[in-house]
């Protein structure tokens, strides 16, 4: 699933072809995704001038003229793409198809379907369901170390699985986990309650750095993230601990390598000896 880089890459990718611009057409080309398609979807969006394209977590949100936000989700699989001329032929799996006012054609293709698109308005979105209670966002200063203590306290679960709870932080998903916890020297098996002090700060701070690398690099292609313009993103490349079982330790001398066990029912990559 994208994690918060992949959608911030795909937010700035769509940001110059439709801030600004009317979306002089609007097709759904089925009836659903994850969820129906809210009624009138087209129609309410056709006619409308984007005012800004932002994201919280991993949802994109498109703000209209008229005060309504669109709340899109990319799934297991989604992603736009965009076409300035001569668009190639619609793919089975290119469910909506968006014309501006300057003659660019955004399409969101989603295989799996895990995707969704819902409608909501300005003065509604902070208690959207989707969102209400979803935690900081971890690429601003303010997510600082007392801050992610705080937010730790109390808290029994190893700190790899406090990470991944939405609700905790905002959009860190299990590759970027991994890959903070190792630049922090913190074990993923170590007490989320326990992240305090000097560590906490480490790991607040890696947590930033991590991210906003991967943002750079135009996240990570493993499978379907394609950035809007259709690139890869390059971010896998530079993994440290992901993925990379049976490797030598970046950090550690000869001989240790990178462990993989299955926490929560997800893989995870660390070093047992630089990692405490």
């Amino acid at each position: 699933m994208p994690e918060l880089p992949e959608v911030e890459t795909v937010r700035r990718g769509l940001a110059p072809v439709l801030l600004g611009h009317r979306l002089d057409r609007v097709q759904i080309r089925r009836a659903d995704l994850r969820f129906p398609f809210p009624d009138g979807f087209g129609q309410r969006l056709t006619g409308r001038t984007v005012v800004t394209v932002g994201r919280r977590a991993k949802y994109l949100l498109i703000g209209l003229d008229d005060g309504t936000v669109l709340i899109s989700h990319l799934g297991m699989s989604g992603s736009f793409r965009i076409y300035h001329d001569n668009p190639p032929p619609l793919d089975s799996h290119d469910h909506v198809i968006w014309r501006t006012s300057e003659g660019v054609e955004v399409r969101y293709n989603d295989p799996r379907r895990f995707g969704f698109m819902e409608l909501t308005t300005v003065a509604e979105l902070a208690t959207h369901k989707m969102l209400e209670k979803i935690g900081p966002e971890p690429v601003y200063p303010g997510l600082d170390g007392p801050a992610l203590a705080a937010r730790l306290r109390g808290r029994a679960t190893p700190i790899k699985a406090a990470l991944l709870d939405q609700h905790v932080i905002a959009g860190i998903g299990n590759i970027y986990v991994c890959e903070a916890l190792f630049m922090a020297g913190i074990s993923p098996r170590r007490k989320a309650d326990s992240v305090r002090g000097r560590r906490a700060d480490k790991l607040a701070a890696a947590i930033r750095e991590v991210l906003l690398k991967a943002i750079a690099a135009g996240g990570s292609s493993l499978k379907d993230h394609r950035q809007p313009s259709g690139e890869l993103g390059y971010f896998q490349h530079a993994f440290q601990v992901y993925g990379r079982t049976g490797n030598p330790c970046p950090v550690c001398a000869s001989g240790v390598t990178i462990k993989q066990i299955t926490q929560s029912g997800r893989s995870t990559f660390f070093c047992s000896q630089c990692q405490r």
